[in-house]
């Protein structure tokens, strides 16, 4: 199951004590790609079991993440952490590229390896540039990891042989030119005095708003430099910034749904971050949309038209398309396989074209948390079409090969402790066949006209979603709307609602797509999959669905708050209340 988090400040993490801000000298001054690549050579001469088994492949990956986050609730500081640590991964492989330990255990017996979950498959190293310590670390990790390869590659031999043969026989490892890269080390640079001075003025608005249960404003900013060196001569050094305000509320309706809004600005250096003046109207915005919805009446479960917003839709096209087009998915047989066999066949309207950009840093001015110049395998990122006006072209490929598609186009991706898989990065979706979005306000009262529906939903703005694409568990998704509207087709206002979630199939949603608008926006947030949570942007623009699923969301059964909040003002509160 996938998911997409679009609300979340970051990783829950432990924080340790850091002056952050300060120059990261350790880092400026490191030598540890000198020091990954001596060792690594050093194995790949010597490291061989009695037998003379050898790895074919080695890689070593540090990724090293300080981060500070500030938190104010109500004028008030709520929380001022620090945070750094170096994650060190092996990747040895054992066998050859046609056939490794990595491929894919068929059968009900495929074992359970800790290796392959969070954080199991990665080592905490020292934060010195100490390069006994590091050896050290990488000699243990290594041995650990070749042996772990080498009993996993008995078992893939074992497996081959009971099972039946394999439909899609394209290898498990492709071949990859070397990448060499080196660009600067980055650190965080803020006036941390300055920013929660700032956090908390924004934040004081929510004092004079007793029904606001909660409320946060928040600066999350991290910096992340990375270090990879292969057997192939790969030899990498990339660094970059991922800073977030996030701006937050949350109240409880009288029928007892928990309601929320959320609003983030996304940056990559410290100069795009927002104004207070800009933080300040945002956060007003999300306190009066929590406090409409508490007043909205629910829906009830309903089929008919709607229309995607951009950003909605960004969502809407990450999850029922996105992750079905993810390369690994195609040759396991335990998934759906919904577009394997389609390449070269129309899956979306003829209007749309959909690619995956990671190279692209920015749209339209906002910058773009999927950016990245190489991925978790070493390969440099590329702009790949997918769908070229409805017809199905390419897959996104990690250097997990397929029998049509040989390489990896650089979308194999990781947090650190995980195997790279397929991801996506920048998911964009295009119409060559545009309109304004007042003209596709008329189309969707139309359309209600034409289905004799008395009105049609707005999805203005999704939190997230998720979906399955394994045969074991229904092949359909979820997306989850915060602000809904309905537009009615006899004129009247449009009307706010609350409690419903947008479920169905991909193919059948795919085929009821009949306009898009000329408004595309981008929605930035972070996709958990098989390997671990990594950082993604969709953008799109809204579009028009002659047919959408609603059913009703999950409600909480607890009432409302007994007494009144302390932030009633004295003078409107009688005695018996406080």
């Amino acid at each position: 199951m996938k998911r997409w988090f679009a609300f979340f400040a970051g990783i829950a993490f432990t924080f340790l004590p850091l002056s952050a801000g300060a120059a990261d000298n350790a880092v400026a001054g490191s030598r540890i790609n000198d020091w990954l690549a001596e060792e690594l050579d050093y194995s790949m001469q010597h490291l061989a079991m009695p037998d003379g088994t050898k790895p074919y492949y080695l890689a070593y990956a540090v990724q090293e993440r300080r981060v500070f986050s500030i938190e104010a609730t109500l004028g008030a500081l709520a929380g001022d952490r620090d945070y750094h640590q170096r994650l060190l991964d092996v990747d040895a492989r054992v066998g050859d590229y046609k056939l490794d330990n990595t491929h894919k255990l068929r059968g009900g017996d495929q074992g359970f390896d800790p290796a392959d979950y969070l954080y199991g498959g990665a080592v905490e190293i020292g934060l010195d540039d100490d390069e006994d310590a590091i050896k050290q670390a990488l000699w243990r990790a290594t041995d650990r990891s070749f042996k772990s390869a080498v009993k996993k590659y008995q078992r893939v031999l074992t497996n081959l042989k009971t099972q039946v043969e394999e439909e899609d026989q394209s290898g498990d490892f492709t071949k990859e030119p070397p990448s060499v890269y080196s660009e600067p080390p980055v650190s965080i640079e803020l006036d941390r005095a300055a920013w929660t001075a700032r956090l908390k003025r924004v934040s004081a608005a929510a004092r004079t708003q007793p029904l606001i249960y909660s409320s946060s404003v928040a600066l999350t900013a991290g910096s992340e430099n990375r270090w990879m060196v292969t057997s192939e001569g790969t030899r990498l050094q990339t660094g970059g910034k991922r800073l977030r305000v996030i701006l937050s509320a949350s109240t409880k309706a009288e029928d007892g749904m928990d309601l929320s809004q959320t609003y983030i600005f996304d940056a990559t250096t410290e100069d795009k971050l927002p104004s207070e003046a800009e933080m300040a109207k945002a956060f007003d915005k999300v306190i009066a949309q929590v406090l409409a919805l508490r007043k909205a009446p629910l829906v009830e479960p309903f089929t008919g038209p709607a229309i995607l917003m951009n950003r909605a839709s960004g969502v809407f096209f990450h999850e029922i398309f996105g992750h079905r087009i993810e390369g690994h998915r195609q040759k396991d047989v335990e998934e759906g396989q919904t577009f394997a066999k389609k390449v070269g066949e129309a899956v979306l309207p003829d209007f749309l074209s959909v690619r995956d950009d990671p190279t692209l840093e920015a749209f339209d001015g906002q910058q773009l948390r999927g950016f990245y110049r190489y991925d978790d395998e070493g390969v440099p990122a590329q702009n790949v079409t997918l769908v070229d006006h409805g017809i199905l072209r390419n897959f996104l490929m990690s250097r997990s090969p397929l029998k049509e598609f040989p390489h990896s186009n650089g979308h194999g991706r990781a947090e650190p402790g995980r195997n790279a898989v397929s991801r996506m990065g920048n998911l964009i979706v295009e119409s060559n066949r545009r309109v304004p979005f007042a003209e596709l306000r008329k189309l969707l009262i139309a359309e209600c006209q034409k289905q004799g529906k008395p009105y049609g939903l707005l999805f203005d703005d999704i939190t997230g979603g998720f979906t399955g694409t394994r045969r074991m568990s229904a092949q359909s998704f979820k997306v989850l709307p915060v602000v809904v509207y309905r537009v009615y087709a006899d004129g009247r206002p449009d009307e706010l609602v609350r409690g419903v979630d947008v479920v169905g199939t991909p193919l059948t949603c795919f085929s009821k797509i009949i306009a898009a608008g000329d408004d595309p926006a981008v929605f930035n947030g972070t996709c958990g999959a098989e390997s671990g949570n990594v950082p993604v942007s969709a953008i799109s623009p809204s579009v028009l669905v002659s047919q959408i699923e609603v059913e009703k969301r999950r409600r909480e059964q607890d009432r409302p708050p007994i007494l009144p909040s302390p932030l009633v003002p004295a003078a409107a509160n009688s005695a018996a209340t406080r």
